[in-house]
């Protein structure tokens, strides 16, 4: 029986991907897949149930130092729910030039970031990932759209896939409104 549950759920997440792949209106964050910083689709559908912080990251960029405290952050509400999601861009004066390879190892070595992170995508223009359309458009998320103004934009999002929060580059993670927010998301079951 065990199996089977599996499979159900594993279509079902599939499916998720697929239906936003194929142009079908995504209802919340949680329906998009993405391919993470090795190369592997993840359907952002598995982080149902947790208390999400998305970020648009650069190496390059005045704002890099704010993965230590991403990362402190993490570490400290990760066992209560919380997971921070990383998404390198490229879209602000060329700060993020490197590859998903050099982008991943200058994390870890420079600020040993452990949280999920993703494969280099676009967070504005013409060439915008389908997920963060989604984040900055009125249709879809009306309290919180707009465009993505540099790097370190961050979203943060309740248990149940919804937007609650968005916090603008020079906000820092461990700023006190950043933490109350998510100490507040985490206490909603």
């Amino acid at each position: 029986m065990g199996h089977h549950i599996f499979i159900i759920i594993s279509i079902a997440t599939l499916a998720a991907g697929i239906a936003v792949a194929a142009g079908a209106p995504a209802r919340g964050v949680l329906d998009f897949s993405m391919q993470d910083i090795g190369g592997r689709e993840t359907a952002l559908a598995q982080y149902r149930g947790k208390v999400l912080l998305l970020v648009n990251t650069a190496s390059k960029c005045g704002l890099t130092p704010q993965y230590k405290a991403l990362e402190e952050v993490y570490k400290r509400y990760r066992d209560q729910g919380l997971v921070i999601l990383g998404f390198p861009a490229n879209d602000f004066l060329g700060q993020e030039p490197g590859t998903n390879a050099e982008i991943k190892e200058f994390c870890l070595i420079n600020y040993g970031v452990s949280f999920p992170m993703f494969a280099k995508i676009s967070v504005r223009g013409k060439g915008i990932h389908p997920l963060y359309k989604f984040l900055v458009e009125k249709e879809t998320n009306p309290r919180f759209a707009g465009k993505i103004a540099w790097n370190f934009t961050k979203f943060l999002v309740d248990r149940k896939g919804e937007v609650i929060a968005r916090f603008e580059p020079r906000t820092v993670p461990d700023d006190p409104a950043v933490i109350a927010a998510i100490e507040k998301a985490l206490q909603e079951k």
